[in-house]
């Protein structure tokens, strides 16, 4: 599924707190990110977790499943992101049969790396 033309999440997102996790761990194996593309994936890293996305948009949202490794275990689960007036997202995540997180992030502006 491709985005409609005005959803305001496709971009590069730095993960910049959550709910259950401390700065030093969301940054565990490098910067905590997340990537939303128009083509319908995207992708998602913190910790010691990478997964690819799923996505469905609209113009100030987007939902997804997700699926990929932490430490070498599958992991899969489904989220959301949702932006916020102060222009950040939270991000509902949440992993199958586990752990729910909250996470914020702020859009990366630069053409560099985090």
């Amino acid at each position: 599924m491709s985005a409609p033309l005005n959803c305001q999440l496709i971009g590069r997102w730095r993960i910049v707190e959550a709910d259950l996790w401390e700065r030093d761990h969301l940054d565990l194996c490098g910067p905590a990110r997340l990537l939303i593309e128009a083509n319908g994936h995207g992708e998602i890293a913190f910790g010691a977790m990478q997964a690819g996305l799923d996505l469905q948009y609209a113009h100030s949202m987007v939902f997804f499943r997700w699926h990929g490794s932490e430490e070498m275990d599958d992991v899969s689960g489904d989220g959301d992101a949702e932006l916020l007036d102060d222009g950040t997202i939270e991000i509902n995540f949440n992993y199958d049969g586990g752990d729910e997180a909250v996470l914020k992030a702020r859009k990366i502006t630069s053409s560099t790396a985090c």
